[in-house]
């Protein structure tokens, strides 16, 4: 296997692939370097665990993904009734050591790879984008249910380096990304406990995000057109979870009130 800008590819497919114009970082307006934003949201997730930790599990209860649930000691909490936070915090928040750092690792493959490609601006944009679409299909689907954890975005990264790869030329099926993909959406149907609706969400979000922003690459190597669309996308998303909260959940409240 040969080492490539995203992932591992046989020698047949990089030698194939050389032979197309692949822009590398300088056409994104970055040159390579340190994934300085994938170590940042690192480092915010793993200390945001460890003060949850130190408080007893105040932070993820204060902070969980939820649309709207009742709380027999405060009655009615979540994103319904004015914590509109929670879509955003419950993508840095995990339920243990191991989903912890299972997410931290496959964010640093993906993100130190993907950030030097895309740029500080394009990553930091694609993975809010991808988090708030998780947190959209969550409270469309699943909105009385707890969610907590960064695999949301980190599927939409899955989704990212596909796009990326596609747009260049690249199969990812001969690459081992669209491999990578299908084993992780088999392991989130099979798994108990786990988010479909978050993966999923997660997953269209960056395919959404990373088509719009590569199809904009093509006409302008300017970072701001791309990253202006990934906000819009993730204002879409995040008024879509809103939304989701407020339209789905009163209803179903009114029967756990009772």
């Amino acid at each position: 296997m040969v080492q490539a800008s995203v992932g591992f590819h046989c020698p047949e497919c990089a030698k194939s692939s050389s032979q197309r114009v692949v822009r590398g970082p300088a056409a994104f307006g970055l040159t390579g370097g340190k994934p300085v934003v994938t170590i940042t949201l690192i480092a915010i997730n793993v200390a945001v665990f460890v003060a949850d930790l130190l408080t007893k599990g105040a932070l993820t209860e204060r902070g969980s993904l939820v649309g709207a649930i009742y709380d027999p000691r405060t009655g009615p909490v979540g994103v319904a009734f004015g914590e509109p936070w929670r879509i955003v915090t419950g993508g840095f928040l995990h339920a243990g050591y191991l989903h912890l750092g299972m997410n931290m690792l496959a964010l640093w493959v993906l993100g130190s790879q993907l950030e030097p490609i895309l740029g500080r601006l394009r990553f930091l944009a694609l993975y809010v984008a991808s988090l708030l679409a998780g947190a959209f299909a969550v409270l469309l689907v699943q909105p009385s249910a707890e969610t907590v954890g960064a695999s949301g975005a980190i599927f939409g990264l899955l989704a990212v380096a596909f796009v990326f790869q596609r747009s260049r030329g690249i199969n990812p099926w001969r690459s081992g990304i669209g491999g990578l993909i299908l084993i992780n959406l088999v392991l989130t149907f099979a798994i108990p406990g786990i988010s479909i609706a978050g993966h999923i969400g997660g997953l269209i979000g960056g395919a959404v995000g990373a088509f719009a922003v590569f199809e904009i690459e093509k006409r302008t190597p300017a970072t701001a057109p791309a990253v202006a669309v990934c906000g819009v996308l993730a204002v879409l998303f995040g008024a879509g979870a809103l939304w989701a909260a407020g339209n789905w959940m009163h209803p179903i409240l009114g029967v756990l009130g009772r």
